[in-house]
C-alpha cells in the first residue's frame, strides 16, 4: 500500500502541477504549494513519514484553497498510517470523509479505515472489537461502492476478519466445552455455523456441535436416572416407615 500510495502521489502531483517549475531547470520554491506538496512526498517516499506530515499540514493550512490542500489532507493521514498511528490516522480519514463526502477518492479512504482496525485486530483469545470495527468498515465500503478496486481488496479483508472472529467464537466454546458447561458452548457453535459459515470452520464446528448435543444428551440421561434413583430411595423410605 505504501508504494502505490506513492505512485498516486506523483502521478496527482504531476497533472497538478503540468507546465510548472517542476519541468523547468529553475528549482522549485519550497513554499508553494506544489514545493511543499513535492517535499512532503519525497519524504514520504522515504519513510520519513513525520516530515511528510509537517509538509502536508504546511500546505494544508497556508494554501487551504489550491487543489493540492485535499491531497495533503491524504498525506497527513496516510503518513500516520504508514508510522502505525493507526488512532490518528483514523480521525484523519474520517475527517477526511466528513469534509469531502463526494470525493472520488472516498473509497481508498474507507479502506484504509479498515485497516487501521485490522492492524489492531486481538488473538483469537483476545477482545475482538478492533476486528467487529474493521469487518464495519470493509463492509460499508463493498456496499456503497461494490465497483472500486478497493471493494475487491475489502472482500478479502473481511474474510478474514469473520473468519478472526469465527475462531474466537470457537475458542470459546471449546472452552465450556472442556469445562462441561454444553449449554453455553452449543450456543457458540451454532452461533459460527449460522453467522460465520464458509470461512474455513465449517468441519470442525459441525464435529463439535454433533459432540456438544451427545453429551448434553447424556447429562440429561444421567440426571434423569438420579433424579430416578432418588425418587425410588424416597418411596422405599416411605414404605419402610409405614
Amino acid at each position: 500500500m505504501k508504494l502505490r500510495f506513492v505512485a498516486i502521489l506523483f502521478l496527482l502531483f504531476a497533472i497538478a502541477v503540468s507546465g510548472c517549475s517542476l519541468f523547468r531547470s529553475k528549482p522549485m520554491a519550497k513554499n508553494t504549494p506544489e514545493g511543499l506538496y513535492y517535499q512532503a512526498s519525497v519524504d514520504f517516499k522515504d519513510g520519513y513519514y513525520k516530515y511528510a506530515r509537517e509538509y502536508f499540514t504546511r500546505l494544508k493550512e497556508e494554501h487551504p484553497l489550491h487543489p493540492l490542500a485535499i491531497l495533503a489532507e491524504l498525506g497527513i493521514a496516510d503518513s500516520h498510517y504508514s508510522d502505525k498511528e493507526y488512532a490518528e490516522a483514523e480521525i484523519a480519514y474520517s475527517d477526511f470523509i466528513m469534509l469531502h463526502p463526494t470525493n472520488e477518492n472516498i473509497p481508498y479512504v474507507l479502506y484504509q479505515m479498515g485497516m487501521c482496525h485490522y492492524n489492531q485486530m486481538g488473538t483469537i483469545d483476545r477482545d475482538q472489537s478492533e476486528t467487529i470495527k474493521a469487518r464495519r468498515e470493509f463492509e460499508r465500503l463493498i456496499a456503497g461502492y461494490p465497483e472500486s478496486k478497493f471493494s475487491l481488496m475489502a472482500e478479502k479483508m473481511l474474510l478474514e476478519c469473520k473468519k478472526n472472529l469465527g475462531e474466537h467464537e470457537f475458542y470459546i466454546g471449546r472452552f465450556y466445552f472442556n469445562m462441561k458447561e454444553y449449554q453455553a458452548a452449543l450456543q457458540r457453535f451454532e452461533t459460527i455455523a449460522r453467522d460465520y459459515a464458509n470461512v474455513g470452520l465449517d468441519y470442525k464446528t459441525e464435529y463439535y456441535i454433533t459432540e456438544t448435543k451427545r453429551k448434553i444428551e447424556e447429562q440429561e440421561t444421567l440426571k434423569k436416572l438420579k433424579e430416578d434413583r432418588q425418587r425410588a430411595a424416597e418411596e422405599k423410605k416411605k414404605s419402610v416407615k409405614n
